[in-house]
């Protein structure tokens, strides 16, 4: 059992942190209509980090971001687009009795969101591949499987327990008011965190 228990250690200290991917699935379950609505951001997050524990483990994204360039250009993107995704949070409505006038993402508008969080942030990669790719190494055969289904089982269930979550609380929140203050606070971690990338995409350029 030492495999299974390790993985969903791990799994847990990577998810857990209230970071952007989690802010907008929490918030896509709190502002869609029904919980399954919103689900081609979680589907789309959760397919995401399976595809990023896979190749954590395989160890091919350690040769992809070898390349400076491309760790660059990724930063550059994920920049842009979390400063959009925070300008479009931060003026999103959140009043329950207020849908004629809401207009709730689109499931294509929800992939790309959910894929811009999830792929286009490096440090997000990197910590992945250093902490579930590192800590795979020591295991092999049936025990780094069940190592590597536990890390993916972790992530579906976290995704969608988290829309979940947002949904109760749209039910509970029937002014609405939580949800705007909590749009405004998701908003600006998803700008902090794209200063904090911006800032390493100076550093890069610069060093």
């Amino acid at each position: 059992m030492g495999p299974f228990f390790h993985g969903l250690l791990l799994a847990l200290g990577l998810i857990l942190p209230l970071g952007v991917q989690n802010v907008f699935i929490f918030n896509q379950g709190a502002i869609q209509p029904t919980i399954k609505k919103a689900l081609p951001a979680t589907i789309t997050a959760a397919i995401c980090d399976t595809a990023l524990i896979l190749l954590a483990i395989f160890g091919v994204s350690l040769i992809v971001m070898q390349y400076d360039w491309l760790r660059l250009a990724l930063l550059i993107i994920g920049v842009v687009f979390l400063l959009f995704m925070g300008f479009q949070i931060w003026s999103s409505g959140a009043n329950p009795q207020a849908d004629a006038h809401s207009k709730p993402m689109s499931a294509k508008k929800q992939m790309v969101f959910a894929l811009s969080v999830s792929l286009l942030n490096p440090h997000a990669i990197l910590d992945t591949i250093g902490v579930i790719g590192s800590s795979s190494l020591v295991y092999s055969g049936t025990d780094k499987v069940i190592f590597t289904i536990t890390c993916i089982t972790v992530s579906w269930c976290w995704f969608h327990g988290l829309c979940l979550a947002g949904r109760v609380l749209k039910k509970v929140d029937t002014s609405g008011k939580f949800l705007r203050m909590l749009n405004k606070i998701s908003a600006i971690i998803i700008w902090i965190t794209a200063l904090y990338m911006m800032s390493s995409t100076f550093e890069s350029i610069f060093s």
